[in-house]
């Protein structure tokens, strides 16, 4: 197999896209939860993590090359990698279907993601779900950013951590969830129930919107439940992450407290 610095990696008669992954903590979770998936390891000579790294290498039989920091940064595309860079396989999503039957089963609460397209965003959000655990996401595949390298590096390691579905038409699959018993509740930038004052039924999907255009009219008429932030300053407001970050907790807050 040869290499190539464009990230593809070119076999006899065929192609694989490969995504990159960077950063200290990135790398070293990508190591733990899913090393069969790294194509090759990048240390900046000089690097302190490079013993360690070698070490995981060779454990799991993933090639590894030791660069000079020029040729690491034309790798990254002069992206900070703090000395450490992945080539991994491309993001493999999870089924729809089996989503549903595995949020049921280990009782994970669902993110249904309408119309968000900065991948900033995305990636925070898989951060905190990551970080906080018992959720899933699902992405619709038109109009909404989808798992790149940008959210990958945002999204620290929280990727591996979290399922995620893509979906034609987000507001089937919202009914699909409603056809299984999940509740559907809707992030409003007001007008909506106190999120930390209303009763949360479960199992629960919570659909997040853009923040120029919040949630489709169309997803509005599905929803069960609308909940807001409450706002100090009635003239400022929260990004999609950040709020998403508060739902998440208050929503898993309560589920704890209904399963003790």
């Amino acid at each position: 197999m040869e290499y190539f610095e464009t990230g593809i990696l070119s076999g006899i008669g065929d192609k694989e896209i490969i995504m990159k992954i960077y950063g200290k903590n990135p790398v070293l979770e990508r190591i733990k939860a899913n090393p069969k998936s790294i194509k090759r390891i990048f240390v900046e000579m000089g690097n302190p993590e490079h013993s360690y790294i070698a070490m995981k290498a060779k454990q799991h039989g993933i090639p590894i090359s030791a660069v000079v920091p020029s040729k690491m940064m034309k790798l990254a595309r002069d992206l900070n990698t703090q000395g450490l860079l992945l080539e991994v396989e491309n993001f493999e999503y999870t089924d729809y279907d089996d989503l549903l039957d595995l949020a049921l089963a280990e009782k994970l609460s669902l993110l249904f993601i309408d119309s968000l397209t900065d991948p900033q965003n995305l990636g925070a959000i898989i951060r905190s779900v990551g970080c906080l655990g018992g959720f899933a996401i699902v992405l619709p595949t038109h109009d909404s950013v989808h798992v790149t390298d940008s959210v990958l590096r945002v999204a620290c390691g929280g990727d591996n951590y979290v399922k995620i579905a893509k979906v034609n038409n987000l507001n089937n699959a919202i009914e699909k969830a409603k056809s299984k018993d999940f509740w559907i509740a809707g992030s409003m930038v007001k007008d909506g129930e106190n999120i930390f004052e209303a009763k949360l039924p479960f199992p629960l999907g919570l659909v997040i919107g853009s923040e120029q255009k919040g949630i489709r009219e169309v997803i509005q008429k599905r929803l069960d439940v609308k909940l807001t932030i409450p706002m100090a300053q009635p003239r400022m407001s929260l990004n999609a992450a950040q709020a998403t970050t508060l739902f998440c907790y208050e929503i898993l807050k309560q589920k704890k407290q209904i399963q003790k």
